[in-house]
């Protein structure tokens, strides 16, 4: 699904201030967020949705860049924090840090519903590889090794040993928060006994010390698609550490970094690369064979009279990518022998005499030099 623009998301004009931005996510956030809407999918998304509109246009750096480049500008900027720790620090800036405000608002401040602890997606995780340049060209597959947590099987991600279970924490009585009383406020904060759960567990699992996850190494193959540049990312879905109380696990980006190649250069799907000719081949003409990056030879044919580093173009011989694939550019380098043997040295001063020389050259003008 397409992703909507940031201002459609939040139903502001483009010169919208700071302040309406800030009006318009309340407006959302108190229509669409979680505690207000158990179980809703379609809502947590635009709650999700909302926060991630409001995380990019509030910041005015970001804006700027989101202004002039769009959604690639500001890739990977916006938090995505799936437990919304993030985005309930937005709404703290929006309606203050009072516990009076949460308890209109979200029903106690954020408190966690039936004291069980809420069910949240795990964290991401990032894994970087180094592969060849012919292989981010031509695309490959890649076995990789990384530690992450997986849910407990003795307690099936509860943290709670057998038989027994968790209960309500008696310090905050299952909202997460504990009340400290400031002049005429009363503020919250997280809870110290539960770390904001809103239970404990009164026999937690052996096997993961009451964590509900357990860290393992795991191998798994990932495809790098043809036509990968430098810097990009590859997303494997559900392969992040696993979620709090049995909740879904996060996905694994594996970061991309190609090495460079001996002979060949790309620019988007093009390839580039420079071949040696002769004096004679340059002069007379030539059929040269070259050898393409994936191992073919192609019969190239040099036109007479070319100059030293002129471009041919091959077609359809770059990177694939998207059903098409890019050029390949061969660059054309004259050759002048170091050293002339007695029979040559004598042919080239015979085609000096018939040429003859120019004493007096004219500096040649850059447009000509565009190639």
């Amino acid at each position: 699904m397409a992703k909507r623009d940031y201002y459609e998301v939040l139903g502001v004009q483009k010169n919208a201030s700071t302040e309406d931005l800030k009006k318009a996510y309340r407006k959302l956030a108190l229509q669409y967020h979680p505690d207000k809407n158990p179980g809703n999918k379609a809502a947590e998304e635009k709650f999700k949705e909302a926060a991630e509109a409001y995380e990019i246009l509030s910041d005015d750096q970001k804006r700027q860049t989101y202004d002039q480049f769009g959604f690639a500008g500001v890739e990977g900027m916006a938090g995505g924090q799936q437990d919304y720790s993030q985005v309930f620090r937005g709404f703290e800036d929006i309606f203050g840090d009072f516990s009076g405000i949460f308890d209109t608002f979200f029903g106690g401040g954020g408190r966690r519903q039936g004291g069980g602890g809420g069910v949240r997606q795990g964290a991401n995780l990032r894994y970087d590889i180094e592969i060849p340049f012919k292989d981010a060209v031509f695309g490959t597959k890649v076995e990789i090794q990384y530690s992450r947590n997986e849910s407990c099987t003795a307690c099936k991600g509860s943290g709670a040993a057998n038989g027994s279970g968790k209960k309500t924490c008696p310090t905050c009585q299952g909202s997460g928060q504990v009340r400290h009383s400031q002049g005429f406020f009363s503020v919250a904060s997280t809870c110290p006994s539960c770390g904001g759960e809103g239970y404990i567990i009164e026999h937690p699992c052996r096997e993961c010390g009451g964590s509900g996850t357990i860290k393992k190494r795991q191998k798994i193959m990932v495809t790098i698609p043809a036509g990968v540049e430098n810097g990009k990312r590859v997303v494997i879905p559900r392969q992040g550490d696993a979620g709090p109380n049995g909740g879904p696990s996060g996905d694994l980006y594996v970061y991309i970094r190609v090495k460079g190649h001996e002979y060949f250069e790309r620019q988007d799907l093009d390839l580039y690369c420079v071949v040696p000719i002769s004096i004679t081949q340059a002069s007379l003409g030539a059929d040269i064979h070259v050898s393409t990056l994936d191992g073919k030879t192609i019969k190239v044919k040099v036109p007479p009279g070319i100059q030293s580093g002129k471009m041919l173009r091959i077609r359809d011989e770059g990177v694939p990518a998207g059903g098409r694939r890019g050029n390949l550019y061969i660059k054309l380098m004259v050759q002048i022998p170091v050293r002339l043997s007695k029979r040559g040295r004598e042919l080239m001063e015979a085609l000096s005499r018939s040429e003859g020389e120019n004493e007096s050259p004219k500096p040649i003008p850059l447009s000509e030099l565009s190639d």
